[in-house]
């Protein structure tokens, strides 16, 4: 069985950033890229806010950039996905899909988060092109234009306030007839003239040639005042959760109740001397490309130090 130095599960700004620097430092480290290469980055299209970009990137264009660059100091990308894993004892052991097995002495786990979406078809079917799940990515796009956020929690909340400092008019969709957020984002919500809330409120559907320019809207579903009728708007915003992809690594690691790997302090260990998480998988609050990236770069520093001081 193969046994490697630095193995690296997900192939986001987390993964490829351990290995541009877990390959700098000499330990010949394997990526593999997972269900999903590059990410959630690859539902987006240009990004305006990664450093080193002044025009602006294509999401693929900086996601490929960042392989090279990977791969330039010695970073193996392999193209499976993570099975199984045995924490119990060092060497650790990974499978993956295709039946293979991988024994690592440091493993970085940056598997992301994938963003909850409604199960509408049409969610899929303009997927960049009006549809995202992550206004500070994409928010910009929709200065002075018409968009709606679905959710009534603290995130959702934020997002339409975040929002509003860009958009001439903010939608707020909440299926409930209240909303789920703290007392404080309920209030900066409800005080803000550009935003309105649309309770008791379910999207069925979006229309549009190019992109999005409407939603398909029905008021209180299955009551005998239902209505529905069609909203125009120029982009539609999911903020009802993420779900990271950490359910491989529950027995061995902490998660909070939401499944995000729980780190020692501002370090991403994890607990399991040698096992490290960077990236969305262990981040609820950002979930940047650039403080993904910022983590990689501590994990594989890490994973540098322990093998240094293990004499592995």
């Amino acid at each position: 069985m193969e046994t490697v130095r630095c193995l690296i599960l997900g192939s986001g700004p987390a993964g490829y950033t351990a290995g541009l620097y877990a390959g700098r430092a000499g330990l010949s480290p394997i990526l593999y890229e997972g269900m999903q290469p590059g990410g959630q980055l690859t539902t987006t299209t240009e990004i305006e806010n990664f450093p080193g970009y002044p025009e602006g990137v294509d999401a693929n264009q900086l996601l490929d950039d960042l392989r090279r660059q990977a791969e330039r100091f010695g970073t193996e990308i392999r193209a499976h996905a993570a099975t199984k894993v045995n924490l119990e004892k060092r060497p650790y052991e990974v499978t993956f899909d295709d039946g293979s097995q991988v024994l690592c002495h440091t493993l970085i786990i940056a598997t992301g988060a994938t963003a909850k979406y409604l199960g509408l078809a049409d969610e899929e079917k303009y997927k960049g092109t009006g549809v995202s799940a992550c206004a500070t990515c994409d928010g910009f796009f929709y200065r002075k234009k018409i968009v709606a956020v679905v959710g009534g929690g603290d995130t959702a909340c934020e997002e339409a306030t975040y929002l509003s400092s860009l958009a001439e008019k903010v939608y707020l969709i909440v299926r409930k007839p209240f909303l789920r957020a703290s007392k404080a984002m309920q209030d900066r919500v409800m005080e803000n003239p550009k935003i309105e809330i649309l309770f008791e409120t379910n999207a069925i559907g979006l229309f549009g040639e190019d992109g999005v320019s409407g939603a398909h809207l029905v008021y209180r579903r299955g009551e005998a005042d239902e209505k529905q009728y069609d909203l125009p708007i120029d982009g539609f915003f999911l903020a009802i959760g993420h779900k990271p992809n950490s359910d491989l690594f529950k027995p061995w690691v902490k998660t909070d109740e939401n499944g995000y790997i729980i780190t020692e302090g501002q370090t991403p260990r994890t607990g399991v001397p040698g096992v490290y998480a960077a990236g969305d998988i262990a981040d609820p609050h950002y979930r940047q490309a650039i403080t993904a990236a910022g983590s990689g770069c501590k994990a594989a520093l890490e994973a540098n130090r322990y093998l240094a001081e293990n004499n592995l």
